[in-house]
């Protein structure tokens, strides 16, 4: 069964992601079902979204779970053979899925595939051996974003997101799995994502976001490297910049520069906490 309208399911992960959600739902078109799963109790949110969108439901988790488990909860409460994974900073152009769909008939036995970004700057996509694709047709990637992800379960069967993961890397984890298991990637470029960045959670939360961002990005490529690559791999790439933070935390101590000390503290203590192999335990403080 090919790609269509009929098929296909908009997971959509949330945390104090209101100021932003609304422009995502409303570039969806109303025919689709959307799975938003909210990373906390707000209750009060899922009575405004259910009411508001008929073609939507919203999970609340009752704690944050992160990107990959609650990304998880979606994609098995979804009925269709494939899934869109969309951050909630996300738009889609007006024919982006009407595109999707006519162009993923040329590659019937896809993992992944996504719009392409907007903003040609920003590419969504890593290709490390091959750098001069074609770009006026679907390309096969080695990975894709995570916040644009859309997934054929039928090929992916169980290979879903890494739950170990909080934040970040779950994507090319899921990416990395997908093609050791015979999958294929491809990016679709007459199908235009738009992607504000680092504006999923509300900006009131920025400090406490930015503290978790550098605490799970060490935490997590530790993670990924020793998953895939082995210890050695992951301690020697995360290594220099465990150092430079120790160093770089003693120097904003020495000068009283409070938000630069929690920085460079938390850079270290994610790495430390893989390193003995800690769970991704970090949750940022976002009690209003």
């Amino acid at each position: 069964m090919s790609l269509s309208g009929q098929n296909l399911s908009i997971i959509i992960v949330t945390l104090k992601s209101e100021n932003v959600l609304h422009d995502c739902i409303k570039s969806i078109d109303q025919n689709i079902p959307i799975i938003v799963v909210e990373n906390s109790n707000n209750y009060e949110l899922k009575q405004k979204l259910e009411s508001q969108y008929k073609n939507l439901k919203c999970i609340l988790t009752e704690k944050n779970l992160g990107m990959g488990s609650a990304n998880n909860r979606g994609i098995k409460l979804a009925n269709t053979n494939y899934v869109y994974i969309l951050n909630p900073d996300t738009t889609l152009e007006k024919n982006t899925l009407e595109n999707l769909f006519l162009e993923s008939k040329k590659i019937p036995n896809f993992s992944i595939i996504s719009p392409i970004h907007s903003n040609e700057k920003n590419s969504n996509w890593k290709n490390i051996l091959e750098k001069n694709l074609d770009k006026s047709k679907p390309f096969q990637v080695d990975s894709i974003d995570g916040y644009s992800m859309l997934l054929n379960k039928k090929f992916l069967k169980d290979l879903y997101f890494d739950e170990n993961f909080f934040l970040y890397l779950e994507n090319d984890d899921l990416c990395l799995r997908a093609r050791k298991s015979g999958g294929s990637i491809f990016i679709i470029p007459s199908a235009k994502v738009n992607h504000k960045g680092a504006k999923a959670v509300d900006l009131k939360y920025e400090k406490e976001i930015e503290l978790s961002r550098n605490w799970h990005w060490m935490w997590s490529k530790f993670y990924f490297n020793k998953k895939h690559y082995g210890f050695l791999k992951a301690f020697f790439e995360g290594c220099p910049s465990f150092i430079t933070s120790i160093f770089k935390y003693l120097f904003f101590l020495l000068i009283n520069n409070e938000i630069k000390k929690k920085i460079y503290f938390n850079r270290a203590s994610g790495f430390f906490n893989a390193l003995i192999g800690k769970s991704s335990w970090y949750r940022p403080k976002l009690d209003d």
